[in-house]
C-alpha cells in the first residue's frame, strides 16, 4: 500500500510540470503584455523607457528557458508574484479569498452527496416506483437549468418573494443556503443517475444472488455489500468536481456577489493581472492533482484490489 501511495505521489510531479509549461507558454503566446498590462492596471500612462524598465524588472528581456526555469523555482517556493492591481503578492491574495470558496465548495459537496445518495440507491433498488421516476425527474431537471438561472430563480422566490436568505454576501448560514444549492443542483442530477446505474448493474451480479441464496438478510446486501460497491464510481466523479468546484464556482459566486476566488478570477481576466492568472491556473491544476489523488485512497480503502492491480501494472 505504501509502495502504491508513493508512486501515485510521484506521478503528480511530471503532471504538474506539465500544467506549468502549458501556463508558460500560453502566457507568452498571449498578445497582452506584462509590461503594458502592469502599467495599465495602475492607470498610467506608460513611456517606451518605462516598459523597458519594468520588462527587465519582470526578467521578460531574458531567454524563454531562463524565465521558465525562474519561474519553477518561485513557484516552488510559493511565490507567484505580485498582483498588478493591489501590488499584493498573488499567494497572499488568493489565500484571502480561498477560505469563502472552499466554504461553498463543502456546503454543496455536503448536499450533494447527502441528496443524491439516498435518492440515487432507493431508485436503483426500487426501479419504476416513485422514487425512481422522482429521480429521474430531479435528473433532467439538473441538467437543464443552467446555474445562473437557477441562481436568480432561488434568489427571487426565496429572498426577494418569502424575505427568508439574504440576497448576496456572506456572514452567516444563511448567506451559505442558496449559493450551495445552486451550486450543488447539477451535482445532486449527475449522482443521482450514476448511483442508480451502478445500483441496478450491481444487482445483476452473482454476489447478489449467491449471498441471498445463503440466507444474508436483504439490508446486509443492500448496505454493506451493492451500496459500498456502487458507490465507488461516484466518489471517482467527487474528485473531479472537487477540483472544479474549487477553482471554477465562477457563476454561481457573481450571482451572489460571494467573495471567492473564482470571482476574483474574473476581476483579474479583466483587469488582465497577469500574475494572478498564472497563479490561479497553476493552483487550479495542483488543486484537480491533489483531489485526485485523495479520491484514489480512498477508493483504495473501499476496495483493496485496486493497490495490488496498480502494482501488478507498475
Amino acid at each position: 500500500m505504501g509502495t502504491y501511495v508513493f508512486k501515485r505521489i510521484i506521478t503528480i510531479i511530471p503532471i504538474f510540470l506539465v500544467a506549468t509549461l502549458i501556463t508558460f507558454t500560453m502566457i507568452h503566446l498571449s498578445p497582452v503584455d506584462p509590461a503594458e498590462a502592469y502599467f495599465t492596471a495602475a492607470h498610467v500612462q506608460a513611456t517606451d523607457e518605462m516598459l523597458e524598465q519594468k520588462r527587465h524588472e519582470l526578467g521578460l528581456d531574458q531567454p524563454l528557458l531562463i524565465q521558465y526555469v525562474n519561474t519553477l523555482i518561485k513557484i516552488c517556493q510559493f511565490d507567484f508574484g505580485i498582483s498588478y492591481v493591489t501590488s499584493k503578492p498573488v499567494l497572499e491574495e488568493i489565500t484571502s479569498r480561498m477560505s469563502a470558496t472552499v466554504q461553498l465548495t463543502m456546503g454543496s459537496l455536503l448536499i450533494a452527496i447527502f441528496v443524491s445518495v439516498p435518492i440515487g440507491f432507493l431508485a436503483g433498488i426500487r426501479k419504476n416506483g416513485v422514487i425512481d421516476h422522482f429521480s429521474r425527474l430531479l435528473s433532467f431537471i439538473g441538467a437543464s437549468i443552467p446555474s445562473f438561472w437557477l441562481g436568480y430563480l432561488l434568489i427571487f422566490f426565496f429572498s426577494v418573494k418569502l424575505d427568508i436568505f439574504p440576497v448576496e454576501g456572506t456572514g452567516t448560514w444563511k448567506h451559505l443556503i442558496l449559493p450551495s444549492v445552486t451550486l450543488a443542483f447539477p451535482l445532486i442530477a449527475l449522482y443521482t443517475r450514476l448511483l442508480r446505474a451502478n445500483v441496478l448493474d450491481n444487482l445483476q451480479e452473482p454476489y447478489v444472488f449467491f449471498a441471498r441464496t445463503r440466507g444474508i438478510h436483504e439490508r446486509v446486501i443492500m448496505g454493506k455489500h451493492v451500496l459500498r460497491i456502487a458507490i465507488s464510481p461516484m466518489i471517482t466523479g467527487l474528485g473531479m468536481n472537487l477540483g472544479n468546484l474549487l477553482t471554477g464556482a465562477i457563476i454561481v459566486e457573481a450571482v451572489f456577489s460571494w467573495p471567492g476566488f473564482g470571482r476574483y478570477f474574473i476581476e483579474a481576466i479583466f483587469n488582465r493581472d497577469v500574475p494572478v492568472i498564472q497563479g490561479y491556473v497553476l493552483l487550479a491544476a495542483g488543486l484537480f492533482l491533489i483531489s485526485n489523488l485523495i479520491v484514489d485512497l480512498i477508493q483504495m480503502y473501499i476496495d483493496p484490489r485496486i493497490s495490488r492491480k496498480g502494482s501488478q501494472l507498475q
